[in-house]
């Protein structure tokens, strides 16, 4: 199907023949070698030398549900950037954080971003949350080999249900199947000191104040263990993407925000190295 209409006026054919409403199925039926999936499978082994980045933290609070990520990238042993981004919109209402090869990732999200935008087009109203998990889900599952060449994304999803009037997250695993967390999850080669440190701080009433500090400590912590993952950077005033989202919408906290956030974190590392303690009822 050719884009290049400017000899006669109109839209091509593909764009008026009726369908599901869905962009993937519609790229699939007019432009498929558009879909990643179709990209040819690396041979020559490097797929560790390509940009991968960690760690995601998602968690539910009173208001709705929080997903922040830090802002390293990796290639190797190297560090390919400080101040990567890792948390992207998915819709009005929900988010995705990305964990695995950053260039797949970045293109899966806006993939994901086009999918919402034009099902809410066709259909004249958002798709559900579970149903936006679904989506997620098709297109990580159609990734799968690459995967297996060692090119895996994997996301965490979460967004604010308006039928229900809470956050919702969802994780995954690299064939795309997807599990519906409570509280709170994590993803990418820090998560598991990042959810043992939440599993001590979290409480499910918990302000967006008290969850942003309570994952900002998570990051510091999975900082601390895993070399992939990069805690604040005072000296470049880089601090980790928290983005919160509500009844009211997808926001992502300023800079003055996570930065003010991150000082106090590293302000009470000083006194106390290891982090809060979390009291014994």
């Amino acid at each position: 199907m050719s884009a290049d209409v400017s000899d006669w006026g109109q839209l091509p054919a593909g764009f008026l023949a009726p369908g599901p409403p869905s962009f993937l199925d519609f790229l699939a039926r007019h432009v498929p070698e558009a879909l990643p999936a179709r990209e040819a499978l690396p041979t020559t082994g490097a797929a560790p030398q390509l940009p991968h980045g960690t760690t995601i933290v998602a968690a539910a609070y009173a208001n709705g549900v929080l997903l922040a990520g830090d802002r390293r990238f990796t290639q190797g042993n190297l560090i390919a950037h400080r101040d990567g981004e890792k948390v992207f919109p998915a819709d009005e209402f929900s988010a995705v954080g990305i964990s695995g090869t950053v260039g797949l990732a970045v293109e899966m999200v806006r993939l994901f971003q086009l999918e919402l935008e034009h099902y809410e087009k066709v259909e004249g109203v958002p798709l559900s949350i579970v149903g936006k998990a679904n989506r997620l889900t098709a297109m990580i599952r159609g990734n799968l080999a690459m995967a297996m060449q060692g090119l895996a994304v994997v996301p965490l999803f979460a967004g604010y249900d308006l039928s229900a009037a809470r956050g919702r997250i969802f994780s995954y695993d690299i064939s795309g199947g997807h599990s519906e967390e409570r509280d709170f999850a994590a993803t990418g080669s820090g998560s598991l000191f990042a959810r043992g440190a939440l599993k001590k701080l979290y409480r499910p009433d918990m302000s967006e104040a008290d969850i942003v500090a309570a994952v900002i400590q998570a990051l510091y912590d999975a900082a601390e263990e895993d070399t992939a993952t990069g805690g604040p950077d005072l000296t470049r005033r880089l601090f980790p993407v928290v983005t919160v989202i509500t009844g009211d919408g997808y926001r992502r906290l300023t800079h003055e925000e996570t930065a003010e956030a991150a000082r106090a974190v590293l302000d009470q590392r000083l006194d106390r190295p290891d982090g809060p303690r979390a009291e014994l009822s």
